[in-house]
């Protein structure tokens, strides 16, 4: 199929589902024809139409793809566009696209998805409609890159889909990660699936219309599905439960849908009428769902051919939450008593957001897999309020998520009427009645090693980071500028509102001292925030233009730098003091031979651009160069003159040293001779090594 027949199927795709203009056809039309993987925009569009997502939804989604490649175009195209749409589309950019990270800015991606995810379930929908596509183009081998991703769809993406009750979409996921990481196990199922195909069918059209006769019989109009099961979930149940093939019972399935509670349950006992249920193999979600709010009637029976087949029963508002999962109450807004159970629904996401920025990418990442895998258990309050907790949760994790307060108090705790420690576990089903004290002195950081949820982790963190927070601004405000000053800009030119407006909403954050505390605590570093402000600085301050002259460093015998063996004056700027190594450029200065800087020194933006020349390496004699360093290191030891000594004790030719007593850190300033960049970096490396160090910096004096 050439592209032209693929723009046409994807329109067409388009033009069935949705009310379209003449105006946005047109525009449409233009979008698709520029588009280059037209095979990902029609996966993505037809999840679009499967779960039911508005036109909105998908003219932000097509603009962002035009956006891409074409941005002139499509912010022209955006203007015209209302006000949902543009948000949207904003919200699209704040979440790359899976293929376009490295590792380290996946955790960032993670992250921002659950922040939009609290201003917007589609773009969530869209953004894992995406990476669905993305993995089932993969192939065996994979690369390290693309086993990292297949790592985090297993990880992140598939359980976060069963948390948002997206099971068509988790299943479509969780196929393809066993099509790539047990190719021959999946390959072997599949075959023996496909084989037993044309029996299975045929049972299930045999048990079809029996269930036809009883929703006749009993006068009630309702819809009836058949399925096979999915590969991944056989393979699921074979592996997590040692079973084999014929062990496992819901191979076959049928759903029946009708339109009371009533009706499910006259339907269930008609089918145990007729044929025989396994024991164990009822269950009622209807009477008690599922912890995502799942609710439906299960029971497997043994069929005409033998073998078992379960079936579910379920209303229309059930099978509707079970499709379209959280995002069903996005769908049916308009009802009241909806957006309440809605709400409610959301609290696990609602914490995770709330704690998303605090945490270090680390902790951020352990913690959610960890909340996310975990079974639920549920537990009340005495007054009947339902908490719903992962597996292993203990008395303190009941107690912060009734409240920070109650959690900052907790001394202990009443379950089923009995005192218990707060380090108690919590079991389904319990009565919990919180013990506080108001003189307590609140957490303790041990408290980090018995929670389990990630609300109660992070209150915990934000109580200590509170009690810290100056001291965290002003150390964090210190690594800011040093990790500015190393990078060769100044702070004043990085910190214009511009860069600032978008760096906070990249974090979430209200303002800098917001900023300086998160790095102070160690919850984002320096160095990372910094280079995300030169991101943007360098994107407005473009390379400077040089002429054709070149300038080739190397040492004469006296030690004078010259230019090869021209005999021009050559030094080194002392802005920004470079060394054997660093990307330099000459400045042709008045009288004074010629200046070399760093190229990414900031008072090059002051000089004359004519002036500017290219400058080399050579291959030199043995050239020393001088090198400043910034250390700042905690004062665990309490000893000064120990920590001097640490730093003395590396390898290297030391021309000053200074540390003094800032406070609860020791700060110093180190003057090195280095031969080259690598040399000066293996000591910061080694210097980062020692015991109480927080940060090493190259400074520019």
């Amino acid at each position: 199929m050439d592209n032209n027949e693929k723009v046409i199927d994807v329109f067409k795709l388009i033009d069935d589902n949705f009310s379209l203009n003449d105006l946005e056809k047109d525009t449409l039309m233009k979008i698709l024809q520029d588009n280059s993987n037209l095979d990902r925009l029609s996966i993505i569009i037809k999840g679009i139409v499967d779960y039911k997502l508005d036109k909105d939804s998908l003219f932000a989604f097509v603009l962002y793809q035009l956006f891409k490649t074409k941005p002139d175009e499509a912010e022209n195209i955006l203007v015209n566009q209302n006000e949902e749409i543009k948000k949207m589309v904003e919200e699209f950019k704040t979440i790359k696209d899976i293929n376009s990270l490295t590792v380290s800015e996946k955790t960032d991606d993670i992250r921002r998805l659950f922040i939009v995810m609290s201003n917007d379930m589609r773009v969530v929908i869209i953004k894992l409609l995406g990476i669905y596509y993305d993995i089932s183009i993969l192939k065996n081998p994979l690369s390290e890159e693309q086993k990292h991703f297949v790592k985090q769809v297993k990880e992140i993406h598939i359980p976060l889909s069963e948390r948002l009750g997206l099971d068509k979409l988790k299943q479509n996921l969780y196929d393809n990660v066993v099509r790539l990481e047990y190719p021959h196990e999946y390959l072997n199922l599949k075959r023996t699936i496909e084989k037993e195909k044309i029996e299975n069918e045929k049972q299930l059209q045999i048990t079809k219309r029996k269930i036809q006769d009883i929703l006749k019989d009993l006068n009630i109009n309702g819809e009836i599905e058949c399925r096979i099961k999915h590969v991944s979930s056989i393979f699921n149940k074979i592996h997590n439960k040692q079973l084999t093939l014929d062990q496992i019972y819901d191979i076959l399935a049928m759903r029946v849908i009708v339109n009371s509670v009533e009706e499910c349950y006259s339907i269930m006992g008609r089918i145990h009428g007729i044929y025989k249920p396994l024991i164990g193999r009822v269950k009622d979600y209807i009477a008690n769902p599922k912890p995502n709010g799942y609710q439906s009637l299960h029971t497997t029976i043994i069929v005409e051919n033998q073998h078992p087949m379960e079936i579910q029963i379920r209303t229309v508002e059930m099978h509707r939450d079970a499709e379209y999962g959280v995002y069903a109450h996005w769908l049916y807004k308009e009802k009241k008593d909806k957006k309440n159970d809605f709400d409610k629904r959301l609290t696990w996401f609602r914490q995770t957001i709330e704690n998303a920025k605090s945490m270090s990418d680390v902790d951020f990442i352990e913690t959610l897999k960890s909340d996310l895998y975990a079974g639920v258990i549920i537990a009340q309050t005495p007054k009947g309020k339902v908490l719903e907790f992962p597996e292993g949760s203990t008395v303190i994790d009941f107690a912060y998520a009734i409240h920070s307060e109650i959690g900052n108090t907790c001394v202990g705790a009443k379950i089923n009427g009995k005192l218990k420690p707060i380090t108690s576990k919590l079991h389904n089903g319990d009565i919990v009645e919180i013990l506080t004290n108001n003189n307590s002195k609140g957490p303790s950081r041990d408290w980090l090693k018995f929670v389990k949820t990630q609300s109660a982790r992070g209150k915990i963190k934000s109580f200590f980071k509170n009690e810290l927070k100056d001291e965290n601004i002003k150390l964090g405000k210190v690594m800011f500028n040093q990790s500015v000053q190393d990078k060769g800009l100044i702070t004043t030119q990085i910190l214009n509102e511009k860069y600032l407006t978008q760096i906070l909403k990249r974090y979430n954050m209200e303002d800098m001292d917001e900023l300086y505390a998160a790095i102070g605590s160690g919850s984002l570093t320096a160095n990372q925030v910094v280079a995300r402000f030169q991101t943007l600085y360098n994107s407005d301050f473009k390379q400077i233009s040089k002429v054709d002259n070149v300038v080739h460093l190397k040492r004469n015998k006296d030690g004078v730098l010259i230019d090869g063996d021209s005999g021009m004056l050559v030094r080194f700027a002392g802005c920004c003091n470079p060394i054997e190594g660093d990307n330099i450029i000459g400045y042709i200065s008045r009288g004074k031979g010629v200046a070399i800087h760093r190229t990414t020194c900031p008072n090059l933006k002051y000089l004359e651009k004519e002036r500017l020349i290219d400058a080399q390496w050579q291959n030199k004699e043995d050239a020393t160069f001088v090198a400043n360093i910034k250390i700042i290191a905690s004062k665990t030891d309490n000893n000064i003159a120990k920590f001097t000594n640490s730093i003395t004790g590396i390898k290297m030719n030391i021309k000053g040293f200074d540390a003094k007593d800032s406070g609860d850190n020791f700060v110093s300033s180190l003057i090195i001779e280095v031969k080259n960049r690598n040399e000066l970096e293996s000591i910061i490396n080694s210097i980062k090594n020692l015991k109480s160090v927080i940060s090493v910096y190259r400074s520019e004096k």
